[in-house]
């Protein structure tokens, strides 16, 4: 995985204790809040990378995180008479969640489950999906109007735009969910002997209950 904001997380972390000192006031400031951008929206990244399961990468972006906050913190308390060091610093944490949010959907971690519901014919959003290289599953359902064909997918997130494109064009009429999925294996192999007799047990058991 790529993370853009590390290479500007390691400038912060050399030249911001450096810089400050030897820069005037505003300019100081200006880096500041430019290191507190930097650290917020790694903190930002790596909390949305918990909750997908990504705990190596969220624990190295930790680090820097962490890092560049205590080299911008200890730059402040040599400077407590400058206010304006305030400023920058709670300027710098507002603006930081804003283009946390902005790297992690450029960069588009994980998976989505995308569920279409519609009442046209499905065979041509169908045939374009799959054309497109999307694995899709197709269940036949009973709406509240009448029938309806549910599409699920598992894709990328960064793919999720131009499968709902495809939606738009062949379906504009359907209904659609998207929600992140933190985990999508593909199954491999059988159950075992073990297990396929439990399951055998629990069967029989129920029968003879219903009799």
């Amino acid at each position: 995985m790529e993370f853009p904001p590390l290479i500007l997380s390691l400038f912060c972390v050399i030249m911001t204790p450096v810089m400050i000192e030897s820069l005037g006031l505003l300019e100081g400031a200006v880096l500041i809040f430019l290191a507190r951008i930097c650290d917020v929206s790694l903190g930002t990244i790596r909390i949305v990378l918990l909750a997908r399961g990504h705990r190596l990468e969220a624990s190295l972006i930790g680090f820097f995180e962490s890092l560049i906050w205590i080299v911008v913190t200890a730059s402040i308390i040599r400077n407590l008479t400058n206010p304006i060091f305030y400023v920058a610093f709670a300027g710098g944490f507002a603006f930081g969640n804003y283009v946390g949010l902005i790297l992690e959907s450029r960069i588009a971690l994980g998976k989505a489950i995308i569920r279409v519901f519609t009442r046209q014919e499905p065979e041509a959003l169908t045939k374009a999906l799959r054309e497109e290289g999307f694995i899709i599953t197709t269940v036949n359902a009973e709406g509240r109007d009448g029938p309806i064909v549910i599409i699920f997918a598992v894709v990328s997130r960064k793919e999720v735009q131009r499968f709902l494109e495809l939606v738009q064009k062949y379906s504009p009429q359907a209904f659609y969910t998207v929600e992140d999925v933190r985990e999508a294996k593909k199954y491999q192999g059988s159950l075992g002997r073990s297990n396929q007799d439990l399951i055998g047990s629990l069967k029989r058991l129920l029968m003879s209950k219903r009799k």
